[in-house]
């Protein structure tokens, strides 16, 4: 068979529109490295994000120059499309990654591990000692993740939607987008998430800054707070505000958690809300089952926190007002896929119960539309409807028809088909994360399958240290690697690479 060039040239070409953005959006933190000092007076270093963007415009350029220079077909299909999207998260977070190679002194993979969690709103980290690191270089960081977080949605949108390849791609959340009452057209589609996006990013930049933080803070953790993304700049995440005697640390807290939501809820529920619709907030399938899930989480977190034997040891030295927040913010930051912490999920802070927990809310993840990750809201509905509905048929006749209904509209046999293709790529994965975690490290059961749901639902926080995450085996760090980006792009364009068909 021939191997498709003419497939590979559409695909670099399209790589290299992104790779010349990408270069125009680095210019933000080299402008701000010139203008601003890093933490106790460190600047970057000369080239730090000189070198990546002159690699990201060259390359960029000369990606599209060979595609003006072959005469061949242009047509972008489906596997063209996801191809794109594969390579030019690759390719991004190659580049990105730089900044952190070049001046921290650290291994190249550990900095693309850092670029690619940022990149897919993952949060796991591979630095320590952020509290005196460069401003420049951490806003970068909090910035690959505002990029990362609706990025992806808009770019196929734009790229696929008019050829009428976004159903394929986004499987179930790009149908619930299209079947609500949304915006008529994509471009229009487009102009409304950036403007919801933008304006929750002000909003809580606005209100952080009034609770107390510095703006250079404000602004770092909104851009990582509505990406659903928990990058922090400090050690400590959230938990620093508190620990540092942030005479508004509750608001600061409260704050936060209202974004996470916000990042985490269709964006059409928003456009919704913003035309006068607050029936939004629970006339779905979709939304209703979010609260269920976000309530019902904190039930069980905080009735762990305060019934275990563990936590009544010291029950006393914390007020229940401390123990309702701290179960309130990590029930929503893990469940919105957001990972900051107030209180470390890996400590005895939180009991057994709750840990387990946690683990749940990293599959199920947020809603359909949305900045978060995981598997999502939408298709747990679609799930448990179907559930029902087998065990329904089980004493019905079986001549009497039983639709598949969500939201009153049916279900088609191939959207379920593809929720069930997702959940089984997902259980696969998460065994064989698992299994390798288990295998190359000396992290037990609880410990090695954490990492991974932490990894493939584009989570962060997990039960295993962040110093023993830094120094985990190389071959654990490229399958998380891997199992990062395979959560962000729904498993499937990234499954094709190895589908000889994709080349021929």
């Amino acid at each position: 068979m021939r191997f498709r060039f003419d497939r590979l040239r559409v695909v670099f070409a399209h790589v290299g529109t992104v790779l010349f953005v990408f270069g125009l959006v680095l210019l933000v933190p080299f402008t701000m490295s010139l203008f601003i000092a890093g933490g106790k007076g460190q600047d970057v270093r000369a080239g730090t994000f000189a070198i990546p963007i002159v690699i990201s415009l060259v390359l960029g350029a000369a990606c599209r120059w060979q595609m003006h220079s072959w005469p061949g077909e242009r047509r972008v299909g489906t596997p063209e499309a996801m191809l794109i999207c594969v390579f030019g998260w690759l390719a991004v977070s190659a580049v990105g990654a730089i900044p952190f190679s070049h001046h921290l002194g650290i291994s190249y993979l550990d900095a693309y591990f850092e670029a690619m969690s940022g990149f897919t709103t993952t949060g796991i980290t591979m630095l320590s000692g952020l509290d005196g690191m460069p401003r420049s270089l951490l806003f970068w960081r909090s910035m690959t993740q505002w990029v990362g977080g609706l990025g992806i949605l808009t770019f196929f949108m734009a790229l696929v939607f008019e050829g009428g390849l976004s159903h394929r791609l986004y499987g179930a959340e790009s149908a619930k987008m299209e079947a609500q009452r949304g915006a008529p057209g994509i471009w229009r589609m487009l102009q409304i998430l950036w403007l919801i996006y933008v304006l929750w990013t002000a909003a809580i930049t606005a209100a952080l800054y009034a609770c107390g933080m510095s703006l250079y803070d404000a602004v770092s953790h909104a851009l990582t707070c509505v990406s659903t993304a928990g990058y922090s700049t400090h050690d400590a995440s959230i938990a620093y505000y508190e620990r540092a005697g942030y005479a508004h640390y509750a608001a600061i807290e409260y704050v936060l958690i209202l974004g996470m939501w916000a990042g985490a809820t269709n964006f059409l529920v928003h456009y919704r809300l913003l035309r006068g619709g607050i029936k939004a907030l629970w006339d779905s399938d979709e939304m209703r089952l979010w609260w269920c899930v976000l309530g019902g989480a904190l039930l069980l977190v905080l009735g762990s926190r305060l019934w275990s034997a563990a936590a009544a040891a010291s029950a006393g030295t914390e007020p229940l007002s401390g123990v309702f927040r701290h179960s309130l913010f990590q029930a929503i930051s893990i469940g919105t896929t957001t990972g900051y912490s107030t209180r470390d999920i890996a400590t005895d802070y939180f009991p057994p119960l709750a840990k387990h927990v946690f683990l749940a809310l990293m599959v199920i993840g947020g809603c359909g539309g949305s900045t978060a990750a995981a598997l999502k809201i939408p298709r747990f509905v679609i799930l448990g409807k179907l559930m029902v509905r087998q065990v329904k048929k089980a004493v019905k006749p079986e001549s009497e028809v039983d639709l598949l209904l969500v939201d009153g509209r049916k279900v088609s046999a191939e959207e379920v088909e593809r929720t069930a293709g997702l959940l089984v790529a997902w259980l696969v994965l998460l065994l064989a994360g698992s299994v390798v975690t288990a295998a190359l490290s000396p992290h037990g059961a609880l410990e090695s399958a954490s990492g991974m749901f932490s990894a493939l639902g584009n989570i962060g926080p997990c039960y295993i240290p962040v110093p023993d995450m830094m120094r985990l085996s190389p071959a654990i760090k490229v399958f998380y690697i891997f199992a990062m980006l395979a959560g962000r792009l729904e498993i499937v364009p990234v499954l094709i690479l190895f589908n000889p068909r994709t080349w021929r």
